[in-house]
C-alpha cells in the first residue's frame, strides 16, 4: 500500500451508491427472481467504471469498485458459496431497532437486501459454487483502473466473522468450526485480489458491532 510524506492520501469506506437501473437488478438476483444476466454483467461493468472515474475526478487517491457488484458487504457470499440455503431462526436486527420493529422492517425494505429481518443462514457445508463472479469483478476493477489511472486501488471482501453475524450457522457444531471453515473458504477470495495488484480491505465491523446484534440480550 502506497503511503506519503507530503500529506495524508485520500480514501473511504468502500462501499458507493449504485445507479438506479443496477440496483433494481441488485434486488432481482438477491430475491431469486428472474434477470438478465447479460445485462446485470454490462450494467456492473458500466457503474464500476463511472464510480472509479468519479472519485478520481473528486481526487480520492485510493479508490474502489464501490461494491458495485454486491448486493452488501457481508451477505454478496450466499450468491458466491454453496451452503447457504437455510433461513435464520433468530431475529439478528440491530438491539435498538428491536423496540421500533416496523421502523426496522421498513429500513429492510428500502434497502432490498432481505425478505425479511431473518435473512439466511449456513444449513450445509461450505464450498465455491461460482467463481466466475469474483473474476468479473476483478477484471471490471482493473479496466477502470487502467483507464482512469488513480494513485492506488483497494477492493473489499468480508472477513469470517462478519460472516457468522449475517449468515447464521445452522451445520457447524460450533461457531469456532464455522468461523475456521469460512476462513479457509474465503482464503481464495483475498489471495486473488491481492494477486490482481489492489489493495485488500477486510470488513470487520463484527469487531465493534457483535455486541450490539449478537450479544444484544446479554448483561454488560
Amino acid at each position: 500500500m502506497k503511503t506519503s510524506t507530503e500529506r495524508i492520501l485520500t480514501t473511504h469506506v468502500g462501499s458507493l451508491p449504485r445507479p438506479d437501473n443496477l440496483i433494481a437488478l441488485l434486488r432481482k438476483k438477491d430475491q431469486g427472481d428472474s434477470y438478465d444476466q447479460l445485462a446485470f454483467d454490462q450494467c456492473v461493468l458500466a457503474a464500476v467504471d463511472d464510480v472509479v472515474a468519479r472519485q478520481v475526478a473528486a481526487k480520492i487517491d485510493l479508490v474502489s469498485d464501490g461494491e458495485m457488484s454486491k448486493i452488501s458487504y457481508a451477505t454478496y457470499l450466499k450468491d458466491r458459496l454453496n451452503g447457504f440455503n437455510g433461513t435464520a431462526q433468530e431475529n439478528r436486527a440491530a438491539g435498538d431497532l428491536l423496540d421500533f420493529i416496523n421502523y426496522a422492517r421498513r429500513l429492510v425494505e428500502q434497502g432490498g437486501t432481505e425478505r425479511s429481518l431473518q435473512g439466511p443462514a449456513c444449513d450445509g457445508p461450505l464450498s465455491v459454487r461460482d467463481d466466475t463472479v469474483l473474476v468479473k469483478d476483478l477484471a471490471n476493477f482493473s479496466a477502470a483502473v487502467t483507464e482512469h489511472q488513480p494513485m492506488e486501488g483497494f477492493l473489499t471482501a468480508s472477513s469470517p466473522g462478519v460472516v457468522t453475524v449475517f449468515l447464521q450457522n445452522q451445520y457447524y457444531p460450533d461457531h469456532d468450526a464455522y468461523l475456521e471453515a469460512l476462513a479457509e473458504i474465503l482464503k481464495a477470495e483475498y489471495e486473488a485480489i491481492v494477486a490482481s495488484g489492489a489493495v485488500l480491505q477486510l470488513d470487520c465491523p463484527d469487531l465493534a458491532m457483535g455486541r450490539h446484534i449478537v450479544h444484544r440480550k446479554k448483561s454488560v
